[in-house]
């Protein structure tokens, strides 16, 4: 991964832990804690259709990212029209966030 960040990369994507066989939290933090190391942020994703599974396996990868330090969180579009299920996207954002965060985040205005 090194290669990128010397090429130009400025966010480096890691499979969301438990998403991609063999990929577990204390991997993935090993990766992020590197490539942290080496001033670039790090994107945690989830995009082997486990976003379309149930709330409560979205809401523990969600904590397993968190967990990881990852910088951002991204979830796939699986889904019925081709977007994450509603549901679990709400289920991600309040896992990390919280219920109040999550719900400032949604009426907040774009033009503000």
């Amino acid at each position: 991964m090194q290669e990128f960040v010397e090429a130009g990369a400025d966010i480096i994507l890691l499979p969301a832990p438990g998403t991609v066989p063999g990929i577990t939290m204390e991997y993935v933090r090993e990766l992020v804690t590197f490539e942290h190391s080496l001033g670039v942020l790090t994107m945690t994703s989830i995009g082997t259709s486990q976003e379309g599974a149930g709330t409560a396996t979205i809401r523990q990868i969600a904590l397993m990212c968190k967990m990881t330090g990852a910088d951002i969180h991204h979830i796939g579009d699986t889904g019925y029209p081709r977007v994450a299920i509603s549901e679990n996207i709400m289920a991600y954002s309040i896992a990390i966030r919280g219920v109040r965060h999550t719900y400032h985040r949604m009426a907040a205005s774009i033009n503000r």
